[in-house]
């Protein structure tokens, strides 16, 4: 008769969690969180292949099959949107990651404590800020009559209407998300830099290889695991650009270069009341998302040998 007592020296599910019920306690609630704000709310997805009226089922009234995506996919303004938030997308990829990487480097080389804890604290400090104080420190810094423009008017030039003008909202965008982000990343990358043995760069210094050398071949390969996390969960948000930012800054001058699709969303959906349209984009959005995200983990892990899962 076979024997169902577990092998020495491992325990069984059921005698884990009566050890240690008190911790596995502690998950309940953010287990029931994300139950209740981010896995129930997909069944309203549904939407987008039912015609939704307000007032009647949240499921829909009739079945549509693929009628939205259809719309969706000949409307000349989504493609707009999508354009935009592609550019949007990239160019905060591009400019955005790499500067934590580098202020981290810098900073690292700093000997003087107060000086390195002086920048860390101004350069995670806007981090902290709501975002509609950031959006509001850019379009007063950025308006007409703006610290900006006063500057440009002391070396002769004329005033420069940043906010109304479609061809800088890129530009503001990407640079005000700069302001805000980098010092928080630094934080992670300073952190992993403490995690590379001194011994390395003992070896690297016996070996001959100057500074330059020891950060090629030593730091950059010791927080290799953390720059691979960050851009795995950056492209996994690529098409997700910052909705709040976005429509705090954005005005309808500034719609054929600011206008994306979350903010598509919220006008077609909340505004004029086309859920099943909104909701429609969103699937297709988040599907995007998801095709991103399993790609980049899975280069990831074929090229560097690092991925999320």
């Amino acid at each position: 008769m076979r024997s169902t007592k577990a092998p020495s020296g491992r325990r069984t599910w059921r005698q884990a969690w009566r050890r240690d019920w008190q911790l596995y306690s502690l998950a309940l609630l953010p287990l029931l969180f994300f139950l209740v704000f981010r896995y129930l709310p997909m069944l309203g997805n549904v939407i987008a292949f039912r015609r939704f009226e307000p007032g009647g089922s949240i499921f829909g009234s009739e079945w549509v099959g693929l009628r939205y995506v259809r719309m969706f996919l000949t409307d000349p303004t989504f493609w707009q949107v999508f354009r935009n938030t592609m550019w949007l997308g990239g160019l905060t990829l591009v400019f955005s990651f790499p500067v934590p990487i580098v202020l981290a480097l810098l900073l690292n080389e700093v000997r003087r404590r107060a000086l390195k804890r002086f920048v860390q604290s101004v350069s995670y400090l806007p981090h902290f800020l709501s975002i509609v104080i950031v959006a509001g420190v850019t379009m007063q810094m950025l308006a007409t009559n703006g610290p900006v423009n006063h500057l440009l008017g002391w070396f002769g030039h004329a005033p420069i209407r940043f906010i109304q003008e479609p061809g800088w909202f890129r530009a503001i965008y990407v640079g005000s998300e700069i302001w805000q982000t980098a010092g928080w990343g630094t934080i992670l990358y300073l952190a992993a830099l403490t995690t590379i043995d001194e011994d390395l760069y003992e070896a690297a210094r016996i070996d001959g290889a100057g500074r330059w050398r020891q950060t090629w071949h030593v730091t950059l390969p010791g927080i290799r695991p953390t720059m691979v996390t960050l851009l795995i969960l950056n492209v996994g948000t690529f098409m997700a650009v910052g909705f709040e930012k976005v429509l705090l800054l954005y005005n309808p001058l500034t719609y054929p270069t600011a206008d994306v699709i979350s903010t598509y969303v919220y006008r077609t959906g909340v505004e004029s009341g086309s859920f099943s349209y909104a909701a429609a984009i969103g699937l297709f959005e988040a599907v995007i998302g998801l095709v991103l995200i399993t790609s980049a983990n899975q280069l990831s892990r074929r090229t560097v040998g690092t991925s999320l899962w």
